[in-house]
């Protein structure tokens, strides 16, 4: 996701907690990552590879609920749908706008 805005701090999560919310993500969504790897990046907040791993900004870890949602999702939704089209924008579009489990923090 190449939307790069600093968003404000908030309560960090633990890099464990994080993984069980992208865990939760995956379930609802059917998505089977790989990999999963938590690290600094420079330019963008997540990253998905054609061989299923999903690599996720660690400034996430102390994003808002909302920003960490709406990149989860996207980036495990291209394990199901490779590109931005119509089909990912309206299945995005679902599972972020449906209602969403609290997770633990």
């Amino acid at each position: 996701m190449n939307t790069r805005k600093r968003a404000p701090r908030v309560a960090a999560l633990t890099k464990a907690a994080f993984k069980g919310e992208v865990a939760a993500w995956a379930k609802r969504i059917g998505a089977n990552p790989t990999e999963l790897h938590i690290r600094p990046m420079q330019r963008k907040w997540g990253s998905c590879s054609t061989r299923g791993r999903v690599t996720l900004n660690s400034e996430l870890l102390s994003a808002p609920a909302e920003l960490r949602r709406e990149v989860i999702v996207e980036e495990l939704l291209h394990l199901r749908v490779p590109n931005h089209g119509k089909l990912f924008k309206s299945l995005k579009r679902a599972y972020l706008t449906s209602p969403v489990p609290i997770f633990p923090a």
